[in-house]
């Protein structure tokens, strides 16, 4: 790196362009700008072939009930992460949704620019990922920037809620229709999970008031012309109380098994599928039941972009006097507690504090002895 080179005033120039990820390809650039190189000392992206064989649960909706929730169960408990086939959502829907987020990122930058905020701040944002916090024992440099941008919508109850017509003309239509399709499959989802936690199907949603508030987080990965040097996106759980994600055929997500190795595998896309993801809040709600699965994003290909869609489910209600915890039926009849009441705010402000990494739930543990 350059002498006199200041990471922190690059940064500041490359968000003053408004144009994102997708406009240093558009530049022309053949070599990774130092604000989006992974330090030397990283471990490597590539990974490994995993020591054991790997496949995402896939839970086929269409199954008896009592099968699916058992099916459910058995994917939530292990992996946290797992696919959902004849779920309803047309296909169309999907595909619609996908076309038009790249459609938005591929529209000339005086168009997307508009939506542009550094700060990621706003109803409808368009932004390149920000840098976390450095995570404790890290130094304080400035962590990379992710090699990906982002169209975020806010479908919250309150004042930062959007209004459609907030969102992009180029994607509006298709984002509201995806949207609304997907916001039905949340409930059954929800309903779903409730259930092969042994509770009433309207348990889950009734307990976090989940009714109405998501976040739409449409990405888009631009081609590399250096993949292994770049980040996708960082390693992290989902802060919500689940995700349902959309992918196209690209690939490049990818989760870390607790066994072995701690071997980093990919999720491959199925076609006509829909990904769920478990989260931090359902983690703890279930008592830990339920895993909230280690993922990122590597980047695949110098000549393809990638497009993912993820409609993140979260509590209603996230003020500072909102505690949830673990349901007061998962801890009846000799179950320990596993997690102290927390609100979301106090989540998420550790989570930025951690950099979003895998503990960001151990400060709310309870620690009890197992002699």
């Amino acid at each position: 790196m350059a002498a006199g080179y200041n990471a922190a005033s690059a940064v500041a120039e490359f968000h003053e362009t408004h144009a994102g990820v997708r406009g240093l390809v558009e530049s022309g650039v053949t070599t990774v700008p130092p604000i989006f190189l992974m330090p030397a000392t990283a471990p490597p992206l590539s990974s490994p072939a995993p020591t054991t064989a790997f496949a995402v649960p896939v839970v086929d909706l269409s199954l008896p009930r009592s099968d699916t929730v058992e099916l459910v169960r058995e994917a939530a408990a292990s992996l946290g992460i797992f696919h959902v086939t004849n779920h309803g959502v047309h296909a169309g829907t999907v595909d619609s949704a996908i076309s038009a987020v790249r459609a938005f990122h591929e529209q000339p930058v005086a168009a997307r620019s508009a939506f542009y905020s550094a700060a990621s701040v706003g109803a409808v944002v368009y932004s390149t990922s920000t840098n976390p916090a450095p995570q404790r024992g890290q130094p304080a440099a400035l962590p990379p920037l992710a090699w990906r941008d982002s169209l975020t919508v806010h479908f919250d109850y309150g004042d930062d809620s959007a209004a459609p017509d907030d969102l992009p003309p180029v994607c509006r239509d298709e984002l509201l229709e995806y949207h609304r399709s997907l916001t039905q499959l949340g409930k059954e989802i929800a309903a779903l999970l409730s259930e092969a936690l042994g509770l009433p199907s309207e348990r889950l949603e009734q307990a976090l008031q989940m009714e109405g508030s998501s976040v739409m987080v449409c990405h888009y990965y631009p081609p590399c012309p250096e993949p292994l040097r770049v980040v996708g996106t960082r390693p992290h759980t989902d802060a919500s109380v689940f995700t349902l994600l959309a992918q196209d055929d690209v690939g490049g997500l990818q989760v870390r098994l607790d066994h072995g190795n701690g071997e980093w595998v990919d999720v491959v896309p199925v076609t006509g599928a829909l990904l769920v993801n478990i989260g931090d809040v359902l983690k703890v709600v279930s008592n830990d039941d339920y895993k909230s699965v280690e993922h990122r994003v590597v980047i695949k290909s110098p000549q393809d972009a990638r497009v993912s869609i993820a409609l993140l489910f979260k509590p209603a209600k996230c003020g500072e006097s909102d505690l949830f915890g673990p349901l007061q039926e998962l801890v009846a009849e000799g179950r320990h507690l596993r997690y102290r009441s927390l609100t979301f705010s106090q989540l998420m402000n550790y989570r930025r504090e951690l950099g979003h990494a895998r503990l960001s739930l151990d400060r709310f543990k309870i620690a009890f002895d197992n002699s």
